[in-house]
């Protein structure tokens, strides 16, 4: 950019914050992060909070752009605080003299960021003293906000508008990686919020942005099958009608495919298990021992792992359990095993007698069932079509130098029909989670020793069921806990963030929390403990804590029409946060507006 272009775009700059309507003027006290706004009597009627006002002031020679959001307004009238202008109301009901005439509006604006005009461009800048009072403050316009982060609009990406306002909030999510458009570094990000908040809907946006760096590893693990249920082409079309998907399944694969993104979903129908851990607990929960006549949950562990034990001194793999041999196997040696498990002559006898049955007459009742149940644990560690082991799955995901890396979602939601979804979520589930877990660690381990960063993000959708702040009584459960606490605070350094959503912030454990460098909380987080988490984490700014408390609950609103989903987002999200505070936003709730806002172009349907 020439000398010449960049003293044009300079003024062009200027006369947009000239011209641009003025909300009031800096007035007493005012510091350099919390202004004092007197606001004028033609913004009086207007709505005021939570917009973004900026002011032009020089500093060192320089014009100086500031930006800040309004957070709270508040009205007062001297005549009417003191006792006789009280009386006064209070006999003649009114004081037309006084009242309305004599009232005076300030707001409180905090900022969030300062432009300099330097030689070459607009660069950041900060407030370094107050401009005098006077100083005219003016509303911010999406004009205004593209010129003066022209020079990063291919990293702007926007989730919705300022807080009750309509320009949109500028944001960007950067890779994990050094070159263009990255951090430099991995961290963490949280997303809180109640349930109907928006928070899911917020994190597949946020995918949607991170999916546009082709070198940026994606993996999601997904309970509860929310991310995976917009990825079926199935659904509305989508792929071949070329309709505007709904907000809820933003994530689909019509938007992947119109930024370049490859993607994969996984479930229990193409994952192969590999782990004798949950071999055992799929037994168990099938009824396998129980048809068996080892009744008692604790004997049925115990007979579990007494299998285990046999079938690796046989050198039989997880591979080879289908095999009909391997069932015999396991019958005979279980009748043998019997007296280990049971003292007394009665349980012996029923087990072994039901052992001896399925074994010798596999169409009898019992044959049947006890075979179908092993068969049915046995297909989940089977070499099978179209499926894929964990360890490949993930390093998939994570290894793909130089090429565009797929986005992987592990839809863990479905479960075998012989098992309940109350024990597929507290036994099985936890332990195919802490599987995954646990094969990303020791991907980014391995990476780290080749002195590679792995630049990938790692999705997890109910963090607080997962590492809930209280101690968990269950071995299995605590263990679970501890592996992705240590990850959390060791991956780091390995190119290796999480992105943790949770219903609470208080729920989380602290360690998680204290790690996040970037949070977004949605509304229902305003009272009790909650609240004191908040202040906790964003300072105790009363201020903000405020605004925060004045969101609507979404599902208070009329109609749909009327629903906002508005979040405060803390930490480097923004462009206009790298004072460190907070940024308050309404998310789209329209698709058209989200796909319109980040030039996302939908695939041309082919024509039939």
């Amino acid at each position: 950019m020439t000398m010449e272009q960049n003293d044009n775009k300079t003024q062009d700059i200027r006369k947009l914050v000239d011209s641009s309507e003025r909300l009031g003027a800096i007035g007493s006290p005012s510091t350099t992060s919390e202004l004092t706004l007197d606001v004028f009597g033609t913004a009086v009627s207007k709505k005021l909070i939570g917009e973004l006002g900026v002011f032009r002031y020089g500093q060192e020679g320089k014009d100086h752009y500031a930006l800040g959001q309004i957070t709270e307004v508040m009205l007062r009238n001297i005549m009417l605080e003191q006792a006789i202008g009280r009386g006064i109301v209070r006999e003649r009901e009114r004081w037309d003299a006084v009242q309305g005439r004599q009232d005076t509006h300030t707001a409180t604006m905090n900022l969030g960021a300062v432009f300099a005009k330097s030689d070459k461009n607009v660069e950041p800048s900060l407030l370094g003293t107050v401009p005098p009072t006077g100083t005219s403050i003016h509303l911010v316009g999406d004009d205004l906000l593209t010129a003066l982060l022209e020079p990063y609009k291919s990293e702007i990406f926007y989730l919705g508008s300022v807080y009750g306002s309509k320009p949109r909030l500028p944001m960007w999510f950067r890779h994990f990686g050094s070159g263009q458009g990255g951090a430099g570094e991995a961290y963490h990000i949280g997303i809180f919020g109640k349930t109907g908040s928006g928070k899911s809907v917020l994190a597949k946006m946020m995918l949607v942005a991170y999916a546009r760096h082709k070198n940026m590893g994606l993996f999601v693990l997904d309970p509860q099958g929310e991310f995976a249920k917009g990825m079926r082409p199935v659904q509305m079309g989508l792929g071949s009608s070329g309709e505007v998907p709904q907000m809820g399944i933003i994530l689909n694969p019509t938007i992947l495919q119109a930024i370049g993104r490859p993607y994969q979903v996984f479930d229990i129908t193409n994952l192969i298990l590999d782990r004798w851990e949950i071999f055992k607990e799929t037994l168990i929960q099938l009824g396998f021992f129980d048809d068996l006549g080892v009744k008692w949950p604790d004997y049925q562990s115990t007979m579990a792992d007494y299998l285990e034990d046999y079938l690796k001194s046989e050198n039989i793999t997880l591979r080879d359990l289908a095999k009909d041999e391997v069932f015999d196997k396991s019958l005979v040696f279980m009748t043998q095993c019997v007296p280990r498990v049971y003292s007394q002559k009665a349980g012996q006898d029923r087990c072994i007698q039901l052992a001896s049955q399925a074994k010798d007459n596999p169409n009898s009742s019992v044959g049947r069932m006890v075979r179908n149940k092993w068969r049915q644990a046995c297909s989940l560690f089977e070499e099978r079509k179209n499926a894929k082991r964990v360890d490949s799955i993930v390093k998939d995901a994570l290894h793909s130098p130089g090429q565009t890396r797929q986005m992987v979602i592990i839809d863990l939601s479905k479960h075998p029909t012989e098992i309940t979804s109350a024990v597929w979520d507290d036994q099985i589930k936890p332990l195919l989670i802490n599987r995954f877990l646990q094969a990303i660690i020791h991907e980014a381990e391995q990476a780290y020793q080749g002195d590679q960063s792995l630049n990938t993000l790692v999705v997890i959708d109910e963090a607080h069921r997962l590492a809930p702040r209280e101690r968990f009584e269950n071995d299995r459960q605590a263990r679970i806990k501890a592996t992705l606490v240590d990850a959390v605070r060791t991956t780091r350094k390995y190119g290796l963030g999480w992105l943790f959503i949770s219903l609470t912030l208080s729920s989380l454990d602290k360690d998680i929390v204290s790690q996040l460098r970037s949070t977004f909380f949605g509304f229902g987080l305003g009272s009790g403990v909650e609240l004191q988490a908040l202040k906790d984490l964003v300072g105790g700014e009363k201020e903000y804590l405020k605004l925060y408390q004045s969101f609507k609950d979404p599902h208070s609103a009329f109609s749909e029409e009327y629903k906002t989903f508005s979040f405060m987002a803390l930490g480097p999200v923004s462009p206009l946060a790298f004072s460190g505070a907070p940024l308050f936003f309404d998310a789209f709730t329209r698709s058209d507006e989200f796909l319109t806002a980040n030039n996302i172009a939908l695939p041309i349907p082919a024509k039939m």
